[in-house]
Parts: structure tokens; sequence; C-alpha cells
């Protein structure tokens, strides 16, 4: 669709040709080229049927492994340009930016506290795994050993999963997928901090020194479910938890049995957010504060990822609101659904739109994919 005439009200795709996001329909591969993947599926729901000849079972397959590769090349292809489409989205929405006062001063503790981490755990968003890592994270760290938990994971597919699994095995490093609000994954952490770290008390004993709990931090954005895995790790409410942005206001220690030592730390995130894509997905998933961005725009730019993305589509926009969906504009729909259910109040109805997002009324997908 061309860009309208007003760029700081649209949100056309971004015009390049070569990387567009339109439905092109691939032409169907030879059956030679497909991914051992798309000949498995294909094969696996080809049922043979009484009558079918040798000739009629090949046409079938065919057609079959077209469709596959068709699916799989829309799939791809929309990963490989989302990026980019982002990029063009936000360049005229007002930034987002939120850095509270006590983040400043958190950031200067938590620097301190990390030379005594045996192990650090950073917790981020299955959602937006990229988004949720902090620029500087990897420079705070040094070679301190290092778990990542992939909270929320009920708000991912399978697919999704996999590929982050795939993705962090391949970097060689050690993954944790979580949901804090059900306790999935936290037994499955705390043994893996325990082994991780169990070196420290094997060099305490050389130098004749009595062991000491593994000392293990938590870290990560705001909203993560830091404060919400803690207390289903301990198995009581330990540290205060809620569904918003800035509720943990200071480091504070936990023991975990005799041997395991947590420190909760408030959500620290960049003074100056330089890659608005990354925060247009954080305010998507309720990861930062609500003042630093504009609902109507945020959700226009939802819209505009959920119609284009393979696993959810403008059916599922139809379905949710009963109103069609007549262009890829998203700040049309916005306007449009407005009108439908709140009175022309867009601000209320970005805010359904989001708030059902969040609560999966779309599929459970993510807004990220590991990079090729």
């Amino acid at each position: 669709m061309a860009a309208a005439a007003t760029p700081t009200t649209s949100f056309a795709p971004a015009p390049v040709p070569a990387r567009g996001l339109g439905r092109i329909k691939a032409a169907p591969l030879p059956v030679s080229t497909l991914p051992r993947r798309v000949l498995l599926r294909a094969a696996s729901e080809s049922p043979m049927v009484a009558g079918d000849t040798l000739l009629g079972l090949y046409e079938k397959e065919r057609l079959g492994f077209s469709q596959y590769a068709d699916e799989e090349f829309e799939e791809e292809r929309y990963w490989e340009t989302l990026d980019a489409d982002l990029r063009y989205w936000t360049r005229s929405l007002r930034p987002v930016q939120w850095y509270p006062g006590h983040i400043a001063k958190t950031e200067k503790e938590l620097k301190e506290q990390l030379r005594l981490m045996d192990v650090v755990i950073e917790i981020r968003d299955a959602r937006i795994p990229l988004s949720t890592s902090h620029p500087k994270m990897d420079s705070w760290l040094g070679n301190r050993r290092r778990i990542i938990v992939l909270n929320r994971e009920d708000m991912i597919s399978t697919e999704d999963r996999n590929a982050w699994a795939t993705y962090f095995a391949n970097q060689g490093t050690k993954v944790v997928f979580a949901n804090g609000q059900l306790g999935m994954g936290t037994m499955k952490l705390g043994r893996m901090a325990k082994s991780v770290a169990s070196g420290v008390n094997t060099k305490r004993k050389e130098k004749g020194l009595l062991p000491r709990p593994v000392r293990a931090g938590i870290v990560g954005y705001p909203n993560v479910g830091k404060s919400s895995l803690i207390n289903r790790l301990l198995k009581r409410r330990m540290c205060p938890a809620a569904p918003r942005p800035g509720v943990t206001r200071e480091l504070k220690w936990v023991r975990f049995g005799t041997d395991l030592e947590l420190l909760d730390s408030p959500g620290i995130l960049p003074m100056r957010i330089s890659d608005q894509t990354a925060a247009i997905k954080l305010a998507i998933c309720d990861d930062i504060g609500e003042r630093s961005y504009d609902f109507p725009d945020v959700a226009a730019i939802l819209v505009q990822m959920l119609i284009r993305h393979p696993a959810v589509g403008s059916d599922a926009f139809r379905r949710r609101y009963r109103i069609d969906v007549e262009s890829d504009c998203g700040k049309m729909f916005v306007t449009k659904l407005s009108v439908h259910l709140f009175n022309g109040d867009t601000n209320q109805a970005a805010f359904r739109i989001l708030s059902d997002y969040r609560k999966g009324k779309f599929g459970w997908v993510a807004l990220e994919r590991p990079p090729t």
C-alpha cells in the first residue's frame, strides 16, 4: 500500500519492493529443493485413499509440497522484513522514552552488587527476548556466569519457543523457559543456578574457607516478572509484584533454603532508548511505563504487525471486533474501531487492542524471532 500524504499520521508499509510485506505468492518450488521438514510434514498429511494411482499420489504430494513451501516462504519473509518496516513506521512518531528517577540510583547500586554475584539470572520477556536485554548488560557482567530466563513462555507459540531454544543452545547460553505466574520453570532455575555456581565452594574449600550460599542476582527490564518469579521460587510472597512497570523500587536480598541467596532488583532501562523499534515492542508488551507512549500510535503499529503475521492475519481482527479490515493501515483500523465501539475515542480503542494482544485474544504469538 502506498504511503499516505501525511507521513505523521500514516503507518503505511515501507516502500521497499524487494523487502515488502505484501502477500506475494511464491512460485511452486521443485520437490528436490524443499526443506526436509516441509517434505515430512506434507507426506504425513497426505493419506492414501482407495482408488489413488501412483501418478495421482505424486500429484497430491507435489501440490502439498508447494502449499507448505508457500507457507514457509511467507513466514520467513515476514520475519526478514519486520525490522525494516518497524523502522519505517516509527520514524515520524514521538520517541518512546521512560527513565524514572529511581532507575539511575538502582543502576549504580546494582553494578556494585554485581561484583559479589556468583551467577546472574537475566529475566527477559519471551515475546521480545532481544528488546528486553539491556544494551550494557554484557559489559556489566564481564565473565560472570549468566542464565537467561524467558518468562511468560505461555504467551508464545511452540514454534517461537523452539526457535529461541535452538538459538541460545547454538550460542552456548543456558536458558530456562518459565511462567512466573504459575511457577513453571522455577525449580529448574534454582537447580541450574546452584549447578552453574557449584565451583564457588570448591575453591573456598581449597583455601580452607567454610562454604557459603550461592549468590544469584535477578536482573532485567521493568515488568518482565522478576519479583513474581522469586515469589514462586520461594513459595511465599517476599517481593512486591504487580502487572505494571516500576513496582520494585529497591534492591532486596532473600534466602532460598540454606544454599542459595537471591537479589531482587528494580527494572533497569537505558537512560535513552536509541532503538525505537525495540521501544515500540516494550510498549506493546507493557514492559515500559504508559506515560512514555501514545496508545493510538502503538496500537496502530501492533495492528500492522499482526495482520501480516502468518499465524494471525486480518481474519483474527474481523472475528474479534466484527468489523472488516479494509487496508493495511493500522491507524485507519484504530479509528474505525473507535467509531464502532467507543464513540470515536481512539485512546479507548487503542487500549482495547493492546489489552487483547496481552491477553492472547489474537493467539499467543511472539513479536521477535532469532536473527538469521
